[in-house]
């Protein structure tokens, strides 16, 4: 039975306050305990004073300019809030470690309660190409670096296939933190992790973009196709210094799951690997 009860949810709480506050309750605990029986016989016993004072019945006034429990809340938990600072403190760093600085003092995301690293950009601060994978795993937690454990020998020989290394490119995931039990991230989590992960596209400038999974396409690509009708194709995309290309492909992840989808990841590789050869340096 213990295991089916569900903590309320904030609204409630903030309702639960609010109720509070308007019937003057303002200590909740108490710091000795008192016997209310006891304390009723003494009142009941103590003498009525010769002079009763005249009730007051003008109602204690409530400030409207005081927010109420609710709103104060609200203010606190919104979304919005939460995005706008994301924003003013990821335009305040001018450079990547700046940037990983920053998200290291960020409290606006309730993944970062969970998670136990942050997992930050890692590779080639100024590479021509630019991966951005779906959401941390368990193995990057751990160790705070993108595309690690099993999906990382696979990567490492996607790249050599058209050859890149690890050090020749910058990596990085759509949102810095391990979203609990390997989860999508909630559209709200993402929107505040999104000006982070737009800001260390800004500073790296690379001249192609690739995406590696499905949420890091929907995330960054113009469109609401699938991952398979999209992947290999171009998409424009604006970093807040130029337009460059963009696409998607299929994840590591995935390839070690299906092996037989790697023969299309090695058609969008060749098409990554024509553009590179055509784009001057």
């Amino acid at each position: 039975m213990a295991s089916e009860l569900q903590s309320p949810s904030p609204e409630a709480l903030a309702a639960l306050l609010d109720w509070y506050v308007a019937n003057d309750v303002d200590v909740a605990i108490e710091e000795e305990p008192v016997n209310r029986l006891v304390a009723r016989v003494a009142e009941e016993a103590a003498p009525e004073p010769a002079h009763r004072p005249l009730p007051s019945f003008e109602p204690a006034a409530r400030p409207h300019s005081q927010p109420t429990v609710a709103a104060a809340i609200a203010t606190a938990m919104s979304p919005e809030a939460d995005a706008l600072a994301a924003r003013e403190a990821a335009a305040s760093a001018d450079t990547l470690e700046a940037l990983k600085d920053v998200l290291t003092r960020f409290e606006g995301c309730a993944l970062k309660t969970t998670a136990k690293s942050l997992v930050f950009a890692s590779g080639n601060p100024a590479a021509r190409v630019m991966l951005v994978g779906d959401p941390p795993g368990r193995d990057e937690d751990l160790q705070g670096e993108p595309f690690v454990g099993p999906p990382g020998p696979l990567l490492d020989r996607m790249l050599a296939a058209i050859g890149l290394s690890r050090a020749e490119v910058c990596l990085t995931n759509i949102v810095p933190w391990r979203p609990p039990g390997n989860r999508a991230p909630t559209p709200q989590e993402t929107a505040i992790c999104r000006p982070f992960l737009d800001r260390q596209i800004e500073l790296v400038d690379p001249d192609f973009l690739v995406c590696l999974g499905p949420m890091a396409a929907k995330e960054l690509l113009p469109t609401s196709e699938g991952l398979l009708r999209v992947r290999g194709q171009w998409f424009p995309y604006d970093t807040g210094k130029r337009k460059i290309q963009a696409m998607a492909t299929l994840h590591p992840a995935y390839l070690l799951l299906q092996p037989l989808q790697k023969r299309l990841v090695w058609r969008d590789l060749l098409v990554l690997k024509a553009a590179l050869d055509a784009a001057p340096v």
